[in-house]
């Protein structure tokens, strides 16, 4: 079996930079502050499969809505676009 070819390191810092990635990285930013509260909560670690799947259920959906709007704001502001 062979190893996939290395990634060069354009393509990498591309990745990096893409919305998609940063999204990724804001929502495990939030699994991880939610699994920490969970775990104080409850006295235990929770453990990050749990703690991912009650945040999509309970919190997901929210968060999103108000993360597009938050950027959508800050897009209209650095546009210099007032909202209708």
């Amino acid at each position: 079996m062979t190893s996939p070819a290395p990634e060069p390191p354009a393509s990498r810092e591309f990745v990096k930079q893409s919305s998609l990635y940063q999204e990724f990285l804001a929502e495990r930013e939030e699994i991880l502050k939610h699994k920490w509260l969970e775990s104080e909560r409850l006295g235990y670690d929770i453990g990050f499969e749990r703690a991912l799947l009650d945040w999509i259920r309970k919190h997901r959906e929210g968060w999103r809505a108000a993360r597009r709007s938050q950027l959508s704001h800050a897009a209209l502001a650095g546009s210099g676009k007032k909202e209708n």
